[in-house]
């Protein structure tokens, strides 16, 4: 009995001792340094995370390098925005002045460049042409019955005081004369109205200019008054802007308007003259603008621009402002620490216009401020930086 109770406390004491070596074994650094390599964790041997200073554990964050800006003080141009379309300058309507004849060619077209005194329309004048023979044949029967009378009348005064006639046949004789005097007169003036239903069969252009549409179509019976085409006189065009009552009052004839154009073009135009009335519907007035002929086309919807003076204002260059959710920001830079480093503070401003690389700081920061001249993208509220170079005011 003896005997087994020593073989079983030898077991004991045995496993006591391995357990206690694995134990020793995991513990042992030179293990722990090797679990921390095949983790990518590549310690010292004999160290350990617990060990290290907590300054050495965390690496320093670097800090980005920025130029510094001023906003600057300048004077900005008030301008005022106005709405309008693109007319012609006036409108000349082409039209027959005889009626009942046929078209018979149509001598122009669309966007064509023509004269005064260009033959647009030509109309058949075959008709025409008949009343006209007509007529100088009665001229010519008129003619001649005025010499008979005349003659007659003549021969009763040659013979007025011998007896030969009475007195009622010599005044029939000079009735006669008179009444072929006035029946030639009549002829001939018809014969000259003739002449210019002549003239009339070739309808022409009233004044030099651009034709901007035509009705005119071969084979079609006008009448008189019947439009025929439209045209631009001298192909000048204006634009007619809206103003109300405030804005009327700061503009004048002479000034110059900007037209901003469709695909980013521009055209100056200068303010011929204001309407003297205002719409009773909407309460706004019309500015009359003369713009360069071929600059436009009338019908455009265009927006002008009008400078009526200036005011002061702070800028910026466009690098400093930083657009996010819609909003704009600008970073201004707090006092340099011990080593030359600062912090930003993100600053919501509010912009205005835009000249050049300037944009206009409304609202937001002081003329003071030292901002971040750009990189604003990539830095947020309370970051550390370092400026590099001092920019000038609103460069």
């Amino acid at each position: 009995m003896a005997n087994k109770l020593t073989k079983k406390t030898k077991f004991l004491i045995i496993s006591a001792l391995l357990v206690g070596v694995s134990v020793w074994f995991w513990q042992h650094p030179l293990h722990q340094a090797e679990l921390a390599e095949k983790r990518g964790n590549r310690q010292p041997v004999g160290s350990t995370a617990a060990n290290q200073p907590a300054e050495h554990g965390q690496a320093t964050k670097a800090a980005l390098s920025v130029e510094l800006t001023r906003p600057a003080i300048v004077q900005w141009p008030m301008t005022l925005v106005l709405n309008g379309s693109i007319y012609p300058w006036q409108e000349a309507l082409v039209s027959a002045e005889i009626a009942g004849l046929r078209i018979q060619q149509v001598l122009s077209d669309v966007g064509a460049q023509v004269s005064k005194g260009q033959s647009l329309v030509l109309l058949a004048d075959e008709t025409v042409k008949a009343d006209l023979q007509k007529q100088l044949a009665t001229v010519e029967k008129d003619k001649a019955a005025l010499a008979e009378a005349k003659s007659n009348a003549d021969r009763a005064r040659e013979i007025k005081d011998s007896g030969a006639l009475s007195a009622q046949k010599i005044n029939e004789y000079m009735i006669a004369e008179q009444t072929a005097r006035a029946n030639l007169a009549l002829s001939e003036a018809e014969l000259e109205n003739q002449k210019i239903r002549l003239r009339q069969t070739k309808v022409v252009a009233p004044d030099d200019g651009v034709i901007s549409s035509r009705s005119a179509n071969l084979g079609n019976v006008v009448s008189a008054g019947t439009e025929l085409f439209r045209l631009v006189r001298q192909g000048r065009i204006e634009w007619r802007g809206e103003v109300n009552a405030d804005q009327q009052a700061a503009l004048h004839a002479g000034q110059a308007v900007r037209l901003n154009l469709s695909g980013g073009k521009a055209v100056t135009g200068k303010v011929r003259l204001i309407s003297p009335t205002v719409d009773s519907n909407t309460r706004n007035a019309l500015v009359y603008v003369d713009i360069p002929k071929d600059s436009a086309k009338p019908g455009m919807y265009v927006q002008g621009q009008v400078d009526i003076g200036q005011q002061q204002g702070m800028a910026v260059p466009l690098g400093a402002v930083t657009y996010r959710d819609g909003f704009a920001y600008v970073f201004e830079l707090t006092a340099a620490d011990a080593q030359g480093l600062r912090k930003v503070i993100q600053r919501k401003v509010q912009t205005g216009r835009t000249r050049g690389e300037q944009i206009e700081l409304l609202s937001g920061v002081t003329a003071e401020a030292s901002l971040v001249l750009s990189g604003g993208a990539f830095l947020n509220d309370g970051d550390t930086v370092k400026v590099i170079t001092m920019t000038k005011r609103g460069a």
